[in-house]
C-alpha cells in the first residue's frame, strides 16, 4: 500500500478519537453565573405561625382609638351646710366618756341643685371627745362630740366631719364657737341656798337670844351660822351636769364637704324620721352629795 492512500486512512481515524472524547466529556450547565434553585421545603404542623407583618405608620394612625370610660357623676354637698338632727341614745357629763358613741337621725331632707341627696331619716353617728363635769366653785360642765358617719336610707355609707352649732335639750345648755355643749349655772338656786340657810339661823338665833335676854346677838349670831352653812353647801358639791337627753334636737354644721355618688343618691322623695318626744323642760340643779 503506498504512502498515499496511509494519509486519508490515518486522517480519519485521529478525527474519529476526537469525535469519541468529546462524547464521554459531562455536559455542563448552560448558564454558569445563574443561581441554583432554592429547595421547596413543607411547613412543619408544630412551627409557630409567622408573626404579622408591622402596620405602617398610616395605618396605625388611621386606626380608631378605645374611648375613655366617663368618670362617675358626683354630687357635692358643700361646707357649711346644716344636718337637723334628733339624738337617739342620752348623754350626761356624769356618765359619758371620750370614745362613748352617740346615735343621731336626720329630722329634715338636705337638697341640692333641687335634688334631694340627704333624705330624712338618714343616720348619723359620731363619738364623745370630751367630757368635763362642773366643778364646786366655778366652772361649767362641758360636753363635746364629733360626728364622723352618715348611712342613707338605701344604705349608702359616707364619711362626713360636722360638728353642733346648737343644741335643744330642753334646759339651759349653750353651744360655744367650737362646737362644744356648756352645761347650764345654778347661780340662783346657789343663792336661794344661803338665804334659806341664813333665814334659819337667824330665827334660831332669835330664839336663843331671848332665851338668854340678848336677842340681837342672837339673831346675828344665827344669821352668820346660817349664812356659813349655806355656803358650805354650796362648795360641798358640783354644778349642774350637761345633760343631753334622747330626743335632744342638734343642728350640726359640715366642717368640710361631703362628695356624694350621683348614682347613689337619686331619691324621689324627701324621706321619713323617726318620731322620737322632744325632752321636758327642765330646771339645772347642782348635785347634793358632795361627789
Amino acid at each position: 500500500m503506498t504512502i498515499r492512500m496511509w494519509v486519508p486512512a490515518v486522517a480519519l481515524l485521529f478525527a474519529t478519537a476526537s469525535f469519541g472524547a468529546q462524547l464521554q466529556e459531562p455536559v455542563g450547565p448552560m448558564n454558569d453565573t445563574a443561581p441554583a434553585a432554592a429547595p421547596v421545603t413543607e411547613p412543619s404542623a408544630n412551627a409557630p405561625a409567622s408573626a404579622p407583618e408591622a402596620s405602617s405608620p398610616a395605618a396605625s394612625n388611621s386606626a380608631p382609638t378605645a374611648a375613655k370610660p366617663a368618670p362617675e357623676a358626683k354630687v357635692t354637698v358643700p361646707t357649711g351646710t346644716h344636718l337637723p338632727l334628733v339624738l337617739h341614745n342620752a348623754i350626761s357629763t356624769r356618765s359619758a366618756r371620750p370614745g362613748d358613741p352617740v346615735y343621731f337621725e336626720t329630722v329634715f331632707p338636705v337638697m341640692v341643685d333641687g335634688k334631694v341627696v340627704i333624705p330624712a331619716g338618714s343616720y348619723v353617728s359620731g363619738e364623745v371627745t370630751q367630757s368635763k363635769r362642773a366643778g364646786r366653785v366655778k366652772g361649767k360642765a362641758e360636753i363635746a362630740i364629733r360626728l364622723t358617719t352618715m348611712i342613707l336610707p338605701n344604705s349608702y355609707e359616707v364619711n362626713l366631719a360636722a360638728m353642733p352649732s346648737n343644741a335643744g335639750t330642753g334646759g339651759g345648755e349653750t353651744t360655744n364657737n367650737e362646737g362644744t355643749i356648756i352645761g347650764d349655772s345654778d347661780k340662783a338656786d346657789d343663792a336661794g341656798t344661803v338665804i334659806r340657810t341664813t333665814e334659819a339661823g337667824t330665827g334660831i338665833g332669835a330664839g336663843v337670844g331671848a332665851a338668854s335676854g340678848h336677842i340681837g346677838e342672837g339673831v346675828g349670831i344665827g344669821a352668820a351660822a346660817g349664812a356659813a352653812a349655806g355656803l358650805a353647801a354650796v362648795l360641798l358639791t358640783r354644778g349642774p351636769d350637761a345633760e343631753l337627753p334622747r330626743g335632744t334636737t342638734l343642728d350640726a354644721v359640715l366642717d368640710r364637704p361631703i362628695v356624694l355618688d350621683a348614682s347613689k343618691v337619686q331619691f324621689t322623695n324627701p324621706g321619713t324620721s323617726t318620731a322620737i318626744s322632744g325632752p321636758p323642760n327642765r330646771e339645772p340643779q347642782r348635785q347634793r352629795l358632795p361627789f
